[in-house]
């Protein structure tokens, strides 16, 4: 029985289909009537459309730009799908500064380059903690808003639209079938199916209309996240030119005195420091020097990373 009864449902469904891409195809064709809607309906049309197309386009751009790896974004989406929690994936910035820190400890915190190495490490890690905490304030104050305008109110007034759309081939037929009814008997009933679908279709346009007209506080709305959004890439911006300045400074004074820029030289091999005021050296390495008085010309104060102390000119190459 109910078997039955799927097969009529279907063949009806079948013959709605078939009923609406003929009475489409001859709307376009120009042979059957076409209820229009009013100019201001269709001005709030086209700019809900404009709406959506712009959101959605400035939704992905800016997911591009907070996440470069579009494999990162698949990956995370599929994470999100299945209520498992996302991997703790190192930024780029992260990994450089990272591995800078390994180099500098194989290359010796004590020497130039490798206290450099350290100290620059650092500070990649710090903005990459710092790019971290601007892509989750971006993602909170524009992503977020625009997803859910995009799911809620977008979904929404899509949806209606598709409603009133139906709603008005219904009147279109029903205008036809008063047009070709013959009968007394027929008359009446045609009469009476356009007027409910009259009616259904005007409520339709009132309810569409009403949630088309709401796009132009949603673009108020979007204001406000746009300017969060700025600030969020302010206060990064400052941030990254905070902490870069600092780490220009540190390593500024690890080559200078006083604000005096100090000279470079070269060891030519290993020395080993022979009383608490010297330091040792490793051959090749880079290291800063200053004089430290006309008494002592064969003797220099080497600067290796943090480190400072005595060390003999002979075993060191000045480098111009």
């Amino acid at each position: 029985m109910n078997f039955n009864v799927d097969i009529k449902k279907m063949v009806r469904d079948a013959g709605t289909v078939v009923n609406r891409v003929v009475q489409m195809t001859g709307e376009k064709l120009g042979t059957s009537e076409k209820t229009e809607l009013d100019a201001h309906f269709e001005n709030l049309a086209e700019r809900s459309d404009t709406t959506k197309l712009w959101t959605e386009k400035l939704l992905k751009d800016t997911e591009s730009v907070l996440t470069p790896n579009p494999g990162n974004r698949v990956e995370d989406f599929l994470f999100e799908k299945i209520e498992k929690k996302r991997p703790n994936r190192l930024s780029n910035l992260e990994y450089l500064g990272q591995d800078m820190i390994e180099a500098g400890n194989e290359f010796g915190p004590g020497t130039a380059y490798g206290g450099a190495l350290l100290k620059v490490g650092q500070c990649e890690h710090k903005l990459g903690k710092i790019e971290r905490e601007f892509i989750s304030n971006a993602n909170s104050c524009f992503l977020t808003p625009l997803r859910k305008y995009l799911d809620g109110e977008m979904k929404t007034i899509t949806n209606e639209r598709g409603i009133l759309e139906s709603k008005r081939l219904d009147l279109d037929a029903c205008k036809n079938r008063v047009r070709k009814a013959r009968s007394m008997i027929g008359q009446p009933t045609a009469e009476r199916d356009l007027r409910t679908a009259q009616s259904e279709f005007d409520r339709q346009v009132e309810i569409t209309k009403l949630l088309l007209e709401s796009v132009s506080s949603s673009h108020a709305s979007h204001l406000r996240c746009l300017n969060d959004f700025v600030d969020a890439q302010l206060l990064y911006y400052q941030q990254c030119v905070s902490t870069v300045q600092e780490l220009k400074n540190e390593l500024n004074n690890m080559c200078s005195n006083g604000g005096k820029k100090l000279q470079q030289a070269k060891v030519l091999c290993g020395y080993n420091a022979r009383g608490p005021q010297e330091i040792s050296l490793i051959a090749d390495e880079i290291v800063a020097i200053e004089k430290i008085s006309d008494n002592e010309p064969d003797f220099v104060l080497a600067h290796r990373g943090e480190l400072v102390g005595r060390v003999p000119l002979a075993y060191l190459e000045v480098l111009p």
